[in-house]
């Protein structure tokens, strides 16, 4: 049984302290299931007492139970490629299902106020740099050619690099890192790093347990599914492409001449395969 249907099946017999309890968990898992019932009752605004009794009106017998429960199916996202190609295969409807899910939570996550919020220091920057996890590298591509396509001086930065490339940053430039779970340590360590150089740095991750949104100005959290083996990265793509788009309608009328020129430049060095050829 889920954690919504055992929130359900009791649902009218919770008190609003504890139909507050459940919201706190159904909103962000990963608290339930690495946080203590210290961490959960501050962010529930409740009593650890209060916790504790939710957790056996769901059929528990204490939080560390609850917790246990819970951990259990946060470990499946969180387990490695080795262990995840050993499990049974997941049957395509519920792959896709997942996928569905996590589009559809990144298009309410990335609504227009988020964007403008992260799409802030990107505007301008004098330097943006790209930095990525191995999971989340598609997004990083596509947020490095969209943005290249309307402004200067952004670079997609590999992680072997990172300190020769990232020497030159100032704080007149601005940081964009995608990871997910299982975190990069480089990742982590070139982000503060940055920070103390003074770069504005955003952060596209998976969970405010997330390294990098203990650290980031600005961050969010994307819902990353499995997808055999390996992690979707349809939900980075995503979160790349609308970036881009909030940038360049900001940036306006002024990125006009800058395509103009990509278009001129494509065709004088007929970049692109013509059917009369």
């Amino acid at each position: 049984m889920s954690l919504e249907k055992r929130i359900a099946a009791v649902s009218i017999r919770l008190t609003p302290t504890e139909r507050r309890i459940a919201q706190t968990v159904l909103d962000d898992r990963t608290l339930l299931a690495f946080g203590t019932v210290s961490d959960l009752a501050v962010r529930a605004n409740t009593s650890r007492p209060s916790i504790v009794r939710f957790a056996t009106k769901l059929g528990f017998d204490g939080y560390t139970d609850l917790q246990g429960w819970v951990r259990q199916g946060v470990s499946d996202k969180l387990a490695t490629p080795s262990q995840r190609i050993r499990r049974p295969h997941e049957p395509h409807a519920h792959v896709s299902k997942d996928i569905e899910q996590a589009i559809n939570q990144t298009l309410a996550t990335l609504d227009h106020a988020s964007l403008v919020r992260l799409a802030k220091p990107l505007i301008g920057a004098e330097h943006i740099w790209i930095l990525s996890g191995e999971t989340s590298r598609a997004g990083a591509y596509v947020l490095l050619s969209g943005l290249s396509m309307i402004r200067n001086g952004v670079h997609l930065v590999d992680q072997h690099n990172f300190g020769r490339d990232l020497s030159g940053a100032t704080d007149r430039d601005a940081a964009v890192i995608f990871d997910f779970a299982r975190y990069r340590r480089s990742c982590i360590l070139a982000a503060r790093s940055l920070l103390d150089l003074g770069v504005n740095v955003v952060a596209i991750t998976d969970s405010p347990l997330s390294p990098l949104a203990a650290i980031a100005e600005s961050w969010c959290e994307l819902n990353v599914p499995a997808v055999g083996p390996f992690d979707s990265s349809l939900p980075a793509v995503l979160a790349a492409e609308l970036l881009v788009l909030q940038v360049a309608e900001e940036l306006g009328s002024t990125i006009h001449p800058r395509i103009d020129r990509l278009e001129r430049l494509w065709e004088q060095t007929n970049t692109f395969y013509k059917a009369n050829e």
